[in-house]
């Protein structure tokens, strides 16, 4: 499956999250710009965020999180 601009958006996003605590999540201020704004809507659409400005982690989106942070953990070696 080819990277598209989108995807490359929700990575970035999930990238942010802090999984040392499921307390931890994010929010969309009303200053971020329109493609992160757009991106946490189609992860909340996905079911991987609890919000669609952000929020928590749903299970799924956790594991996708792990997935996708361990992977960019290997490939920045």
């Amino acid at each position: 499956m080819p990277v598209n601009a989108h995807l490359n958006v929700e990575i970035r996003v999930l990238n942010l999250f802090n999984l040392d605590s499921s307390l931890e999540g994010i929010k969309a201020h009303k200053d971020a710009d329109d493609e992160t704004k757009a991106a946490i809507a189609r992860l909340y659409q996905k079911g991987l965020v609890t919000q669609p400005d952000g929020g928590y982690l749903t299970d799924l989106g956790r594991s996708c999180a792990e997935h996708i942070q361990h992977a960019l953990r290997i490939l920045a070696v």
